[in-house]
């Protein structure tokens, strides 16, 4: 289906940036959502077919005036992409209790809070495409990130389960898995090299952003209710999330992995 509106969350960086990027040069009207004003003027502030909304996506008012924007632009709202997304490694006897509050409001309450509002819009108009971003941690615990993988889990779950409640009304709902991405969420995680050595466990090369970027646009191009990305590590991930003890097995390889590859990237 071909974008009519397009509502875009963490325009301002990583994903979300690269994301809004392509979509512009693909000349698609979109409103993007982000909590950071500069960021967000500096680089859509000038552009024509962009409207630009400043909130936090965790704030119901954001989502209402989102709506009352593409009300304004008489456009209907073909495609949400929740990209917004926090990280901040610890272990469970070391995080603030804040921490938990900062993970859940911005991952998972974001996705869940625009999901609900724009898809009942969708339901009214009889059709749209929900993509909602998770994460591989959506999938397999990762210790050191227990936030972090709680927030994407309910994502992921989240969005499994509205794919069917909406199917009916011509809504789909798609959820996206990525592993590790190169982009400011990754430089944050090296200063926590005990917490986040899961994280960089991988054999393969890390993501960029562009890669997740393809990937929401084939998407939106045969709409899937979930998607890993890779494919392989999300098996991985899948039979780590099922059994557990499967992956306490591998857990002292993955972490002498994990401390490899951050001592590379922290060089």
């Amino acid at each position: 289906m071909r974008p009519s509106l397009l509502i875009l969350t963490g325009a301002a960086s990583g994903i979300g940036l690269h994301m809004a990027r392509k979509c512009y040069q693909a000349q698609i009207p979109m409103i993007l959502i982000d909590i950071r004003e500069n960021e967000l003027k500096d680089e859509f502030g000038e552009k024509e077919r962009i409207k630009l909304l400043v909130g936090s996506v965790s704030d119901p008012e954001t989502w209402n005036r989102a709506l009352v924007l593409a009300k304004e632009w008489s456009f209907p709202i073909s495609h949400l992409i929740n990209c917004a997304g926090v990280i901040r490694p610890g272990f469970l006897v070391d995080y603030s209790l804040s921490d938990i509050d900062f993970h859940l409001d911005i991952n998972a309450k974001g996705s869940i809070l625009g999901t609900t509002i724009i898809g009942r819009e969708m339901k009214v108009q009889g059709f749209g495409h929900i993509i909602n971003v998770s994460s591989l941690a959506g999938l397999a615990p990762v210790s050191g990130l227990s936030l972090y993988v709680a927030s994407k889990f309910a994502v992921r779950g989240f969005s499994l389960a509205v794919a069917a409640e909406l199917k009916a009304f011509g809504v789909k709902v798609s959820v996206l898995c990525p592993d590790l991405v190169n982009t400011p969420m990754l430089d944050l995680q090296l200063n926590y090299p005990e917490e986040a050595k899961l994280t960089f466990s991988g054999s393969g090369p890390i993501l960029q952003p562009e890669d997740v970027v393809k990937a929401i646009l084939k998407l939106m191009d045969k709409p899937k209710a979930e998607v890993t990305l890779p494919a392989s590590r999300g098996w991985l991930a899948k039979i780590a999330g099922t059994w557990p003890f499967v992956g306490e097995l591998f857990r002292k390889s993955l972490e002498r992995q994990g401390e490899k590859n951050l001592r590379k990237l922290r060089k």
